[in-house]
Parts: structure tokens; C-alpha cells; sequence
């Protein structure tokens, strides 16, 4: 199942109608759009739930969520996840982590010890009152600590109840299929991070490797501000956008692909 990253409700939306079976609210583009800030732990676990809860109620599909390092010690991830499931989430991954957090294809980060990392996933998996609410554990100790320590966390955090492993920033085919081969038959999350440190392998070799879910998380993000850079440096040495206004999206298709003629329907149905 591929997931793409969205921030927002209308890109969670454009997700859906391009057919995607879910979506991926991203912690990265989170922080982002909501303070223009990078991914450094600066916001607090409301403000993502806040977020997730306006996402998930936009689309109809399932969300699943980023959800830091559970915002605390065991009895705040218990709040979180249940925080989480009020807002029509799907699914979740924490991680393992110290904070402040980073992005994880960042550098020079570091993670609690294992024994406090699998008390959490513990405690998160106890505390679901959906039985189809889905727990991702990641771990982020391939860059401090190496790949075997990552691979003993990863089998922790599955005896404690993790629905799904992520193994973050995997540097190499070699180790992505380490991986696969050492947790063969768990469902797994490969994180294709557009520009991080895993490599860009092809779906058809992520899935034979017998990974069960890819993350998309940023293009959508990226790709839009891009977008907005040339529209807004054509606009400053224009003036106006009456040059390029062909170019964009025409006003009444962006009416339509948020959700006006449901409105209008509904305008008519109730009329007085």
C-alpha cells in the first residue's frame, strides 16, 4: 500500500482523488505548514492531533499519522493513541527517539534506551479501544547506534504488540533487504523519503522484498512549494499574474475539487 504524505486537509484530499487507498499525515510537512519551521520537535502532541483530526475528517479514506515519540513517557503515549483514535486516525507511528526529535533523515540524532522504547509501544497497544487501529513502531537507532541494534529494537517493539515495524533511514539495498529478510512474514513500512538517506528502490522491489506499506511523505510538499516559488517570482517581476494565469488551475476546477457541487446539492436539498 503506497500512502502519500499530505499536510493539510485539501492535500489529503487531492490524495483520495487520485485514487490513493490511503493517506499519510506528515509530522515533516506538519511543522512546516503550521509554523515554517523544520522538523525539530516544536510542536506538541494537541497541535498534531489538531491537524490529523481536520485531515481525517476531509477524506474517507484511512490516515495514518505521525505521532513523534508519544509526546512523553508511557502513560502520555497511552493519551496519545487515544487522542489519536478520537481523531478518526487509522494508524500511528512513534519512535524511539529522544527530544527534542528530529526529522529522521536528519543528522546527529539520538534514541532512549530499549527498555523505555518497548515500555511504550506496550503502552500504546494497551490503550487502543479500536482493534483495527494500527500501531507502526519505528526506530531510529540505525544511525547512532547501527543496524543490529536497530534490528534487536525492532524485534522489542513486535513482542510488545507493534502491529507494524519501520526501521528508519536504511542506507544501502543491503540492509533494506536485511531487513525484509530478517522480520519476513511482519508487515513492514519502507519510508521512500523523496531526497533522504534510503535509496530510491521501485515499488515492484520494495513489495517483492515483501515490505506491506510505502511512505510517500514529502513530494506533495515539496512539489507545491516549488510551485508557489515560480508563481510568486513571475509575480514579482511581473506585477500581476495576468501573464501566466492560463497557466494555473482554472478557478472554477478548484471550486469543484474542494467540494462545491456537494454544497450546492445540499443548498438545494434543504432549501426553505
Amino acid at each position: 500500500m503506497v500512502l502519500p504524505g499530505c499536510y493539510d486537509a485539501l492535500g489529503a484530499r487531492l490524495i483520495e482523488q487520485a485514487g490513493f487507498d490511503a493517506a499519510y499525515m506528515t509530522g515533516f510537512g506538519t511543522t512546516a505548514s503550521l509554523l515554517g519551521r523544520p522538523d525539530v520537535g516544536l510542536l506538541g502532541m494537541s497541535e498534531m492531533v489538531d491537524n490529523a483530526r481536520r485531515i481525517a475528517s476531509a477524506i474517507d479514506v484511512p490516515l495514518v499519522a505521525d505521532a513523534d515519540t508519544g509526546y512523553g513517557n508511557q502513560i502520555n503515549v497511552i493519551r496519545t493513541v487515544q487522542a489519536y483514535e478520537r481523531a478518526g486516525v487509522g494508524g500511528i507511528h512513534i519512535e524511539d527517539q529522544i527530544l527534542p526529535k528530529k526529522c529522521g533523515h536528519m543528522e546527529n540524532k539520538q534514541v532512549v534506551p530499549t527498555d523505555e522504547m518497548v515500555a511504550k509501544v506496550a503502552a500504546a497497544s494497551s490503550a487502543r479501544n479500536d482493534p483495527d487501529f494500527v500501531l507502526i513502531a519505528r526506530t531510529d537507532a540505525r544511525a547512532p547506534l547501527g543496524l543490529d541494534e536497530a534490528l534487536r529494537r525492532a524485534e522489542r517493539c513486535l513482542q510488545a504488540g507493534a502491529d507494524v515495524l519501520f526501521v528508519e533511514a536504511l542506507q544501502g539495498e543491503d540492509e533494506i533487504a536485511l531487513v525484509a529478510k530478517e522480520f519476513e512474514g511482519v508487515p513492514l513500512l519502507f519510508n521512500w523519503a523523496e531526497g533522504g538517506k534510503t535509496p530510491p528502490l521501485t515499488y515492484d522491489t520494495i513489495a517483492e522484498l515483501g515490505f506491506a506499506m510505502i511512505l510517500m511523505p514529502i513530494g506533495t510538499m515539496l512539489s507545491a512549494v516549488t510551485a508557489m516559488q515560480a508563481f510568486l517570482a513571475r509575480l514579482k517581476a511581473d506585477g500581476t499574474p495576468a501573464a501566466f494565469v492560463d497557466e494555473l488551475m482554472p478557478f472554477a476546477t478548484f471550486t469543484d475539487t474542494i467540494g462545491l457541487p456537494e454544497i450546492i446539492d445540499l443548498e438545494r436539498r434543504f432549501a426553505g
